[in-house]
């Protein structure tokens, strides 16, 4: 490869955990992670929940928005428990082998007590995708990480 696109460069400088990676996604510009959805709602409310503002936690180098005081006690308590799978890149896009940061909160899907984010793919897109993801992830990791 003989440049980097902007692109790619945009996903080293912003990116800042989890099949669990050590940074989080926090898209092309700012620093919130989920574009400031409360990751917690997922699995507590199983729906899409945007945080506040006024709610916050910082984890990874990134900020975390919650919907309730409780919520963000619970992350706190236990990230791990609650980050998204691959750092919060699309799930769909680490199955092929691509790094794609601009995910849609709306479109997600908890497998085996994890949480997997999307750029827009369908539900069953996500849970077919997700062998295929696994295997590639420490590959796309590895090239997050130059």
């Amino acid at each position: 490869m003989k440049h980097i696109g902007l692109t790619c460069l945009c996903i080293v400088v912003v990116w800042s955990v989890p099949a669990q990676a050590d940074e989080i996604n926090t898209g092309y510009f700012g620093n919130v992670a989920i574009e400031g959805y409360d990751t917690v709602a997922y699995f507590t409310e199983k729906r899409a929940v945007k945080g506040s503002e006024k709610i916050q936690s910082e984890w990874l180098g990134a900020t975390w928005q919650f919907a309730s005081e409780e919520n963000r006690r619970l992350f706190d308590a236990s990230p791990l428990d609650y980050a998204p799978q691959y750092g919060g890149l699309c799930s769909e896009g680490v199955a092929y082998h691509e790094m794609t940061v601009n995910i849609e909160p709306e479109v997600w899907q908890i497998i085996d007590g994890k949480l997997y984010l999307s750029a827009g793919a369908s539900f069953e897109d996500l849970a077919a995708n997700r062998p295929k993801a696994e295997a590639n992830w420490p590959e796309v990791h590895a090239e997050l990480q130059k």
